[in-house]
């Protein structure tokens, strides 16, 4: 059964406005005082509310009517049943660039405190392990609302691409161009390859000359150590080059689990997780139009095989591409590529494994396989 969600009030009034039954939907995260004579002229037999504020009449009509309730946790830095995907702007927006220090007092900065403190990836506590199980589960709700109908495209690659690398400007004109043949580009949301992705989606609608311009610019400060300069050069690249109105949007998939490495300021969508391994085989199996694997190290070669794995047994139900980029990289520093196309011989990714050191060829391979697909 698909059940009717409402994140935002404005929805439920519609829906109340039409007549509609109430039975078997879910309210997510909703101040719903206001509501209580409205609600209770309804059946909520089945229906659903996660978090949500009520009145004491409210809550008690929705139980006694077969309603479930899960309650609002008090005393967190993040809701855990939150019903969308976060924004830079909500993640970084308290930071002042100039005062690094002033990091620690973001959202971003707040809730990697908060996991630190509470344990991180083995929390002291069972509420606060709930907590970020119920956020995660509210985050792929959300994400899977973000990428439904998208053409998905996965850019993987290390953290410790510095920006004056050509490497990164080359990524950058990959997903520069994807971006402009719609697909909606997608990282693991943090700095290096990951930021390069999210920075060649942002000048998507803009000239490659003021894409260089603006990573010569990022390139002030190369490595996202220290913290302040990198986030420092990222705010006065978007105030230099904003958005432009509808432009299009790319998708970032960080984690606090790694929380020292910040989200980039340039994915304008950003499903961040508490549990790195939903959060890492999540993003693999919704780039269901291919996988680009710039240089990395233990963890992008742990992606490669992840995604060579849901492609073999066709767990996200077909087969789709691996792109590796960097001929070099992939054939003799890293010798991943022989073995996987051993690997894949008889199987049908094999015929969509590309290595190449050429943009055009990374960017020809994605849209040959779109074009091939229903």
């Amino acid at each position: 059964m698909h059940h009717i969600e409402f994140e935002t009030l404005s929805k439920l009034d519609d829906h109340l406005s039409a007549g509609h039954s109430l039975t078997h939907t879910v309210f997510q995260s909703l101040n719903l005082m206001a509501y209580t004579e409205r609600l209770q002229r309804h059946s909520l037999f089945g229906t659903v509310f996660l978090g949500c504020q009520m009145s004491p009449a409210l809550l008690d009509y929705a139980i006694s009517s077969g309603a479930l309730v899960f309650p609002r946790l008090d005393g967190l830095p993040f809701d855990p049943y939150r019903p969308r995907l976060y924004t830079p702007d909500e993640l970084l927006g308290a930071y002042q660039p100039g005062v690094p220090t002033s990091y620690a007092q973001t959202l971003d900065g707040q809730v990697y405190h908060y996991f630190m403190e509470n344990g991180g990836a083995h929390a002291f506590h069972l509420v606060t392990t709930l907590a970020q199980r119920l956020h995660d589960l509210s985050i792929t709700d959300a994400l899977e609302e973000c990428i439904d109908g998208r053409r998905v495209v996965a850019i993987m690659g290390g953290h410790g691409m510095m920006r004056d690398d050509d490497a990164y400007l080359r990524v950058a004109r990959i997903a520069r161009q994807l971006t402009q043949q719609g697909f909606l580009m997608a990282s693991g949301g943090g700095p290096g390859a990951m930021e390069a992705t999210h920075v060649g989606a942002w000048f998507a609608e803009r000239t490659d000359d003021e894409l260089v311009e603006a990573i010569g610019l990022l390139a002030e400060a190369p490595y996202y150590k220290p913290i302040g300069a990198w986030l420092d050069a990222a705010f006065a690249v978007k105030a230099r080059y904003p958005l432009p109105i509808n432009a299009p949007d790319s998708l970032g998939i960080p984690t606090w689990h790694y929380g020292h490495e910040p989200p980039n300021a340039f994915a304008t969508r950003i499903a961040k997780y508490f549990a790195n391994s939903v959060r890492e085989d999540g993003l693999l199996a919704i780039a269901t139009y291919g996988v680009i694997f710039a240089p990395g190290s233990a963890g992008t070669i742990q992606e490669i095989f992840q995604d060579a794995a849901q492609n073999h047994y066709e767990t996200v139900g077909h087969a789709s591409p691996m792109v590796f980029f960097g001929k070099d990289y992939w054939n003799r520093e890293k010798p991943v590529y022989p073995l996987l196309e051993m690997l894949a011989g008889g199987h049908a990714y094999g015929e969509h494994l590309t290595l190449t050191d050429a943009v055009q060829e990374v960017v020809d391979a994605i849209a040959r396989f779109a074009a091939q697909r229903p």
